[in-house]
């Protein structure tokens, strides 16, 4: 079998897809890649670093994406956000695999009618979560341990001088500027929380506890629905991370509670923390490498057309296993502690 056709990276010099493109060349050294970016120079450094990877210029306000006729491409993916949406109409308009990771819950909407409309054409992979995924893969992975779900609680510290780019700056801006509310799963329902209601103290690894809302984020639905999990929420502060308090660079940290029911019956409560002391940058890169590996079917069986998340398609004990090839820990917050 040949090798494939180019993935197509939108903003692949950016933080995200760029980490992504690295992930992707160190896993399929064969793979050819193109950067596509505004700014054609810096995409072409990034292309260069890479090898076997080509620049081009991109305008998401075109249809055709500004892109020359006759390139041909294996997976589009949109490390930015597809405002326009022309990105998931080129991959539907040629049969490509689409991931996207920047509409978020309160963004996915049109993007799901496309693909309902053209339910035929194209994988889609939604992939809006957290870390591009990566949270909901480390969980179902720890879940594992249970014969049952009750409540999944997670706590996520975002340092504010890791949001990423403008690009992620932008979304978060975004999203903030739709709604305050945040998003849960209470007793089997499917609620909206906001006010007082909506906050949440979310601790760090060094003990100090920063204040945190609740949010709309896909992870909710996946977990909730993935694990039949009646209660399940997730909070996110923005501020100084253990690493920076300590003098360090910023580092990512979220804390998992998971309680239900053990193999034996028994009453059965874990409590984990994802940490990464160089931020989120890493794992969403991950998350978005996984995905593309996945849908060009470069791992796994080929993927049908449709609408997919992370957690439909990535075995997460595969997804473990890259993850701490990141640097990526997952520790018992108590043992930790001692």
């Amino acid at each position: 079998m040949g090798h494939p056709e180019p993935v197509l990276i939108l903003g692949g010099s950016g933080q995200a897809g760029a980490g992504a493109a690295a992930l992707l060349r160190r896993w399929h050294p064969d793979l050819p890649l193109t950067i596509a970016g505004r700014d054609l120079g810096r995409a072409r450094r990034v292309a260069d670093e890479l090898g076997a990877a080509t620049a081009v210029t991109v305008d998401l306000g075109r249809s055709d994406l500004g892109l020359p006729p006759g390139h041909g491409h294996s997976a589009v993916v949109a490390s930015l956000w597809d405002n326009h949406l022309h990105g998931l109409r080129y991959a539907q308009h040629r049969g490509l695999p689409y991931l996207s990771l920047s509409s978020g819950l309160v963004d996915i909407g049109p993007e799901v009618v496309a693909g309902a409309q053209r339910a035929t054409a194209a994988p889609i992979l939604l992939a809006s979560h957290w870390c591009a995924g990566v949270l909901v893969l480390t969980t179902l992975n720890l879940a594992r341990e249970f014969d049952r779900i009750d409540t999944i609680r997670v706590g996520a510290v975002l340092d504010e001088s890791d949001i990423g780019g403008p690009a992620g700056a932008a979304d978060l801006e975004r999203w903030g500027d739709v709604t305050s509310a945040g998003l849960v799963r209470r007793d089997g329902a499917f609620a909206w929380v906001d006010g007082p209601d909506a906050e949440a103290g979310v601790p760090t690894s060094d003990g100090r506890i920063l204040p945190g809302r609740t949010i709309p984020i896909l992870d909710v639905p996946s977990l909730a629905l993935a694990t039949g999990a009646a209660n399940v929420s997730f909070a996110l502060a923005i501020g100084e991370s253990a690493g920076r308090h300590r003098g360090d660079g910023p580092s990512l940290e979220v804390r998992i509670d998971l309680e239900g029911v053990g193999v034996e019956g028994e009453p059965l409560s874990r409590s984990r923390r994802l940490v990464h002391p160089a931020g989120q940058g890493p794992l969403t890169a991950l998350g978005m490498a996984l995905g593309v590996e996945r849908l060009i079917g470069l791992r796994g069986d080929a993927v049908p057309v449709g609408i997919h998340t992370p957690e439909a398609l990535i075995d997460p004990a595969y997804a473990a296993e890259r993850l701490a090839e990141t640097g990526a820990m997952v520790v018992d917050p108590a043992a930790a502690a001692a």
